[in-house]
């Protein structure tokens, strides 16, 4: 569905269901350079469990109009006015590596907002290379090409996606590529210069990290950190995938989420 959101048309995934306000909500926010197609085998599944499915494109990514957002707490602040346009009191926020940046400082900022947190692939800091922001601005292929290369793991390079006929490394090129060409520098930006250190230790909500084996982008280490810091947290970490769990263990991140909420 689409809906004006600071004057710009923004599109929402809904999981293929019209959501009916009656039911729990789920807001899913996807990483940097990132779209509602990061959580397309989620939101189907969710939305036919039962749940109301949000899963937005931030401005200037995906099918959202408008400029790219600069920093974290602009990106928290226009999923609160995006919660308002669907008239959703509280939700529970699902984050992918610079969404759980986001939904995080929501949490921390709204916490009437955020019944739930779900982190994926996340880190209390996610800094990113100079190198990889430099070409992210003189070279975006070159960008795109060197986080899908780091993105996925063993399984994904070698075309061993768990749902069939799928290539993860074309997904994550042409995902990233259906963006503005501002999107990925300015996410890439705006996680360098965020830190949830001190917000996560104050953060009441029930929270789950969902955390990849393999992941070179915000390794383990990094993730149990982040769990350890918040004061009711469950952690679980995937095998045999990488950073882009979504994609890479579908099957496994809804089983995960799926027995939280339970």
């Amino acid at each position: 569905m689409k809906l004006t959101v600071n004057g710009h048309s923004t599109y929402i995934s809904t999981g293929g269901k019209k959501p009916s306000i009656d039911n729990q909500a789920i807001i899913f926010l996807p990483g940097s350079g990132q779209s509602h197609l990061t959580f397309v085998l989620q939101t189907r599944f969710f939305a036919f469990e039962g749940y109301d499915v949000y899963a937005p494109d931030f401005p200037g990514h995906g099918l959202s109009k408008g400029n790219p957002l600069e920093t974290i707490e602009e990106m928290a602040d226009w999923v609160a006015r995006l919660m308002a346009q669907c008239n959703l009191k509280s939700a529970i926020i699902v984050g992918h590596s610079q969404g759980c940046l986001v939904a995080m400082s929501l949490a921390h900022k709204y916490p009437d907002l955020a019944e739930k947190l779900i982190l994926i692939a996340g880190a209390l800091q996610i800094k990113v290379n100079d190198y990889l922001l430099d070409k992210s601005n003189s070279s975006l292929p070159l960008a795109i090409a060197m986080m899908t290369e780091w993105g996925h793991g063993r399984q994904g390079h070698f075309f061993a996606a768990s749902q069939p006929g799928h290539s993860l490394l074309g997904i994550g090129r042409e995902l990233m590529m259906a963006n503005s060409q501002d999107a990925l520098p300015a996410d890439l930006l705006a996680c360098n210069q965020f830190d949830a250190t001190n917000i996560a230790a104050e953060i009441e909500v029930p929270v789950l990290c969902i955390l990849a084996q393999d992941d070179k982008m915000t390794p383990v280490k990094l993730g149990i950190k982040m769990s350890d810091t918040f004061k009711n947290s469950t952690c679980v970490t995937i095998a045999q995938s990488g950073h882009m769990l979504p994609i890479e263990k579908p099957d496994d991140v809804n089983s995960s989420i799926q027995k939280f909420l339970n």
